[in-house]
């Protein structure tokens, strides 16, 4: 097949990710499709300055992602939402945020409602390049998660495996990035109310965005879920989330898990990074801390999780059919640091599992 100048593989053709983008600005629905268009890999196959128009389109052009814009005339993004689910129930739905505590809250409630992910705009120009490379990781992601949604979830196979960790956990650290709040949501639910250990979490996400993701986190799963404050005791049952643009870290001291937050250097271009969180954790918890790595972009964790298993303690990982993009999980995984590699469903039943060996 040829798109423009370009000759496409019929394989390829396959892979293309099809968009669609939904914004009352001809200017911004523009910047975004030059972005997209720049990879072979995506083409926008659709324009729409509003959600009734965007639904229109769904109904006779074959969409795998839609960027859809909250804020609009005639139909915004909310209201246009579970209609165009309903329209095209596979269709995946990335929410175009603007960076406020009001555009955090309705990007993450939108996550609740069924849209698959959020992307915040940037305040400047949208060529902006953090935009650009976390747009297309999520808009490629997405695309292959809709391709292969009628395939059967399964192990990922050819991995090596670490037998269960010997000490039981004293602590479960979360790593997550690109598609994370949509996977925490499912995770902290199958968590259940309580667990018997302190959950720390690492998500990237900017400041604005992290304290809404604590509120919602909270509504959706039944542990309570809050920023974390440097100083405070970690208590069982209780998740702690790094805020926005700081890391956060976990110490001994009196006989108790505390919490540090601090704006060290970022690390993988990250703050907040998951590296730093899981290396004190291991040193604090003398190794006995269970590790689930999600979604995301990158390598961070990495090094973090091989500090956690070389002082004995756990590792799971989301695979790469059920992630959004297999950058955080995968690295982990194919270095042989898990205890087991799962689709997302399957992530918490594990985790409880381990929780529940007492073995040291």
């Amino acid at each position: 097949m040829i798109v423009g100048a370009r000759t496409v593989p019929i394989a390829v053709e396959a892979r293309i990710a099809r968009v669609m983008i939904c914004d009352d600005s001809a200017v911004i629905r523009g910047a975004i499709a030059r972005i997209l268009e720049a990879d072979p890999l995506v083409r926008v196959v659709a324009r729409a300055s509003n959600g009734q128009a965007a639904i229109d389109e769904v109904g006779r052009t074959a969409v795998d992602v839609l960027v859809l814009d909250i804020e609009m005339p005639v139909m915004d993004g909310m209201t246009a939402l579970p209609l165009l689910l309903r329209a095209d129930p596979g269709l995946q739905v990335i929410m175009a945020s603007t960076l406020t505590t009001r555009g955090a809250d309705i990007a993450l409630r939108a996550l609740r409602l069924g849209a698959a992910d959020y992307v915040p705009k940037p305040s400047a120009a949208h060529g902006d390049e953090t935009f650009r490379v976390e747009l297309l990781a999520k808009v490629k992601g997405l695309a292959r998660l809709r391709q292969r949604a009628k395939a059967p979830m399964h192990e990922t196979s050819g991995l090596r495996l670490r037998v269960a960790p010997i000490m039981s956990p004293r602590l479960l650290a979360l790593g997550s990035s690109t598609g994370g709040p949509q996977a925490l949501f499912t995770l902290v639910q199958g968590l259940g109310k309580t667990l018997n250990v302190p959950v720390v979490l690492t998500q990237h996400m900017p400041p604005t965005f992290t304290p809404i993701l604590a509120e919602h986190i909270s509504k959706v799963g039944g542990m309570p879920c809050a920023e974390a404050k440097d100083g405070e005791v970690l208590l069982a049952g209780r998740i702690y989330l790094a805020p926005g643009d700081r890391h956060l870290l976990v110490e001994m001291a009196r006989g108790s898990l505390h919490v540090r937050v601090n704006s060290d250097p970022p690390e993988n271009f990250c703050r907040p990074s998951v590296d730093p969180m899981l290396r004190s954790a291991a040193t604090a918890c003398e190794g006995r801390v269970l590790v689930a790595m999600l979604t995301g972009i990158g390598q961070d964790g990495l090094a973090g999780t091989r500090r956690v298993v070389e002082a004995g303690g756990g590792a799971v990982a989301q695979d790469e059919a059920t992630s959004v993009v297999w950058g955080m999980p995968g690295a982990v995984a194919q270095a042989g640091l898990c205890h087991a590699v799962l689709p997302l469903p399957r992530i918490a039943p594990k985790l409880l599992e381990l929780l529940r060996m007492v073995r040291a």
